[in-house]
């Protein structure tokens, strides 16, 4: 081998019995870091959001840095694909007014909601979720699955994200021009708790922006790497990802990378 790569045996067994360099140790542990959060994450987490675990966890470490670690160690995130759109707006129903005009943003929690509907593909056949995200910490508050792409899911998700939060009256509930937000009985159940009506223009994903944003995660990060048989593992599938995984664990770009459970505890904290 040594005169294959024409260097001498004792240059080999010199370079053999050295002693690893403090930069050769350093990459060592970081690597393993680096490992462990990407595997923790289960593979969902790029270099952004490891890099920003990581200086959580008190490694001063440039992003940089990381990218370039988990490339020669072949690591990488998930990669994004496209989703179905569910919007049916051709209906009788009235359509109410776009109150957010692309303003994401809001200063208190349960201030403003935004939800929308997608499909997922199972051995038995499409399912349809449908959840509902606070603005203020990205908080899904509310979620439904169901086997019929009815308004009776909507409400369902709406009734538990009331329970969930109790919001107070004058609340905005943002969704598209869907028949399931528009027909009456969605209507009437806004009425019945004082919420504000609000929809996105016709044909127009951008005024839906974080609803569509969160599907677009969902479906790279877990629904495309799943083969669902059905309603009832899909169901276990989905709350974990939601309840364990994006609510209270999933570093979130827009609110300064914490995950919406600690940022909503944060701030309120502040405001205490």
């Amino acid at each position: 081998m040594c005169r294959v790569f024409e260097m001498s045996r004792s240059g080999y067994y010199r370079w053999l019995k050295r002693k690893p360099s403090r930069r050769e140790l350093d990459n060592q542990s970081l690597d393993s870091q680096i490992r462990e959060i990407y595997e923790t994450s289960k593979g969902r987490y790029g270099s952004p959001k490891i890099t920003r675990e990581l200086r959580d966890r008190g490694r001063k470490v440039g992003k940089n840095r990381v990218a370039k670690r988990m490339r020669l160690a072949g690591i990488r995130s998930k990669i994004r694909r496209k989703y179905r759109v569910t919007t049916d707006s051709r209906h009788r129903y009235p359509v109410s007014p776009n109150l957010l005009s692309r303003n994401f943003t809001t200063e208190a929690p349960d201030k403003v909601w935004v939800s929308d509907i997608t499909y997922l593909s199972t051995g038995s056949g499409w399912l349809y979720l449908t959840v509902i995200i606070d603005l203020f910490s990205r908080l899904v508050v509310g979620w439904a699955l169901s086997s019929s792409l009815s308004h009776e899911m909507v409400v369902t998700a709406l009734k538990r994200a009331i329970r969930k939060r109790n919001p107070h009256k004058g609340l905005i509930f943002h969704s598209d021009r869907g028949i399931q937000y528009a027909c009456e009985d969605f209507r009437n159940e806004l009425a019945d708790h004082g919420f504000v009506q609000s929809m996105s223009r016709k044909g127009d994903c951008w005024d839906n922006a974080v609803a569509e944003s969160f599907f677009a995660i969902i479906k790279t990060e877990l629904v495309y790497h799943e083969k669902y048989r059905g309603h009832q593992d899909t169901l276990h599938s989905l709350f974990e990802y939601i309840e364990a995984f994006y609510n209270r664990e999933r570093k979130h770009s827009a609110i300064g990378y914490l995950a919406p459970a600690e940022y909503e505890n944060r701030k309120l904290k502040l405001c205490a």
